[in-house]
């Protein structure tokens, strides 16, 4: 650990740095990311992984990856792997090797034998049914169960007689030994043990017999020598069975738990039961769809880990919940990525543009920054010729007051070319606009023209060297701003029917070609969009995700 650790940005590392300076706690500082491998990961681990590995780091300690798989029914091997890359992906290391609460299975059921043995823990054959009535509600308290008092050496030969797999699912379990009349629920003996019959991912059939969560947390915590146990606020009220467990057991150390703020996000949803239900019922393209709120959605989707970082620190972390507005995600990726992306120009809904005064058989080769704010970058090249694209919603035949774009007898310049005059508008049989004839300013190439003012700066492409790509124009996946608040409704119905608009055949400048796959471009006048390389791949040409708008349009 280091002499002097970092300065403290929340009020987690005033404690530790309080504990420190009184003598309290000595040695390293050792956190743990614990989640269970029953979904992906996403945006509310995001500030827990954060949160854990950052404190780790301003110690100069070490954070243990484990995965919490006490329920074998709902966990698998692609959630494990999936957890694994998210973490990496945010750019963290975890302390060794990966940990799994099924790695301590043998200590837990000793450990569970020791309460048995010292009266701590009973053997109880009441139904869920019944457990549930004796247990009381918030205002009375529970009763004894009639199997309380069973002798310990009957306690004892009933549960290893569970582990030996001579009874069914759920016709006893282990519970604790401890108030039922305690004020707080979780103290009304809670159970430790139950039975499932079920392959485990880790331990195979080894066991028929499973821990569970509020029991395992405390003695995997102790048996890595977790230091700081960091918890969401959920968790506040287990505390005092966190402690009981230890203070019960021959545990080799007594860690801290702290509790904070979960994440909670406007026009989101952030429980993995609720998200694999999407999944499940195919109203998302499977977990790491680019609207899911999950890390490899967004990943997929063109956040950064950086962005994610610095969002993490900009909401903080404290005691007190509450709702994070999504424009503060947007906020960081937008951020993040104006002073990174490279610029591009794609035409989303192509209108054909005839320059007439061009020659056919010309091009010039034009010279625009990758970057303008960062020379750095660069300079990339685009092709100005007789035929080019502009965007449909760049023209339209009669100009609104203060219109900034293109319509019949006006001029607009195209970034980084030339000034050009429509002149005439070319309709199919049907009467859509098909082409517009231009002529095109040859006085203009980076200079003003001289007697008339153009109405403003357009984006365009070539046709001649232009790119085929599709473009996914993804948004909120809900347009409720709290779809999990409607108590007479169910949260789907708030899905945002325009959460993924698909724009076919756009065309985009020819340096995309073979696009970046590491960051996202800002498309000029249009957004962020990063290239989706398991699109691109089915498709045969480029395939682009909007990562996010220039500015923030739902604030509006």
């Amino acid at each position: 650990m280091s002499a002097e650790p970092k300065k403290a940005h929340n009020f987690i590392q005033n404690l530790i740095e309080d504990a420190l300076a009184k003598g309290e706690h000595t040695g390293q500082v050792v956190t743990r990311f614990p989640p269970e491998p029953n979904g992906y990961l996403h945006v509310g681990h995001a500030k827990s992984i954060c949160l854990n590995f950052g404190i780790a780091d301003t110690f100069s300690g070490v954070c243990n990856l484990r995965f919490d798989d006490t329920n074998p029914e709902k966990e698998s091997q692609e959630y494990i792997d999936a957890i694994k890359e998210d973490v990496e992906w945010l750019g963290y290391t975890w302390n060794g090797d990966v940990r799994y609460a099924s790695d301590y299975f043998d200590a837990l059921y000793h450990f569970a034998e020791e309460l048995i043995e010292k009266g701590k823990a009973y053997v109880c054959a009441l139904t869920a049914e019944e457990m549930a009535e004796y247990r009381g509600t918030l205002t009375e308290p529970g009763k004894n169960s009639p199997y309380r008092d069973r002798p310990v050496e009957e306690s004892l030969k009933l549960f290893r007689e569970m582990r030996d797999g001579k009874f069914e699912n759920g016709e006893l379990v282990l519970r604790a030994k401890i108030d039922m009349a305690s004020p707080n629920i979780n103290m009304r003996d809670p159970i430790l043990y139950r039975i499932r019959f079920a392959e485990h991912h880790q331990t195979g059939n080894k066991w028929c017999i499973y821990p569970m969560y509020d029991y395992t947390h405390p003695i995997s915590d102790a048996m890595e020598g977790i230091t700081h146990s960091l918890c969401t606020l959920e968790f506040e009220d287990h505390r005092p069975l966190y402690e009981w467990v230890l203070e019960n057991i021959t545990a080799p150390c007594q860690p801290r738990q702290i509790e904070f703020a979960r994440l909670n996000l406007n026009y989101t949803i952030t429980s993995k039961r609720k998200l694999k239900r999407l999944v499940d019922e195919n109203l998302v393209d499977g977990w790491n769809d680019p609207r899911m709120p999950t890390i490899s959605g967004m990943r997929r989707r063109g956040y950064t880990p950086e962005s994610l970082r610095a969002f993490c620190d900009m909401i903080g972390v404290n005691k007190a919940g509450g709702t994070v507005d999504m424009g503060m995600l947007e906020f960081a990726i937008r951020e993040d990525l104006n002073a990174r992306s490279p610029r591009a120009m794609c035409v989303m809904r192509p209108l054909k543009v005839t320059l007439t005064n061009y020659p056919a058989d010309k091009t010039e080769t034009l010279s625009l920054p990758v970057h303008p704010q960062n020379p750095g970058m660069g300079q990339r090249e685009v092709t100005w010729s007789q035929t080019l694209f502009i965007d449909r919603e760049d023209f339209v035949e009669e100009a609104p007051r203060k219109w900034k774009r293109l319509a019949p007898e006006q001029a607009v310049r195209l970034r980084g070319g030339y000034v050009m005059t429509c002149k005439e508008v070319v309709r199919d049989a049907s009467g859509e606009i098909v082409e517009l004839r231009c002529e095109y300013d040859p006085a203009t190439l980076g200079v003003n023209p001289e007697g008339y003012k153009p109405n403003g700066v357009i984006h365009w492409v070539s046709e001649a060297d232009s790119v085929d790509c599709d473009i996914n124009l993804y948004d909120r996946l809900f347009n409720h701003e709290f779809p999990d608040s409607d108590k007479e409704g169910d949260f789907l119905d708030h899905v945002n029917p325009q959460s993924l608009v698909v724009l076919k055949g756009a065309r985009a400048e020819k340096g995309l070609a073979t696009p970046l796959t590491d960051l996202p471009y800002q498309f000029e006048r249009e957004g962020y969009f990063f290239c989706d390389q398991e699109l691109t791949a089915k498709a045969g040409k480029p395939v682009f995700n909007r990562t996010v708008t220039l500015r923030d349009s739902w604030g509006k």
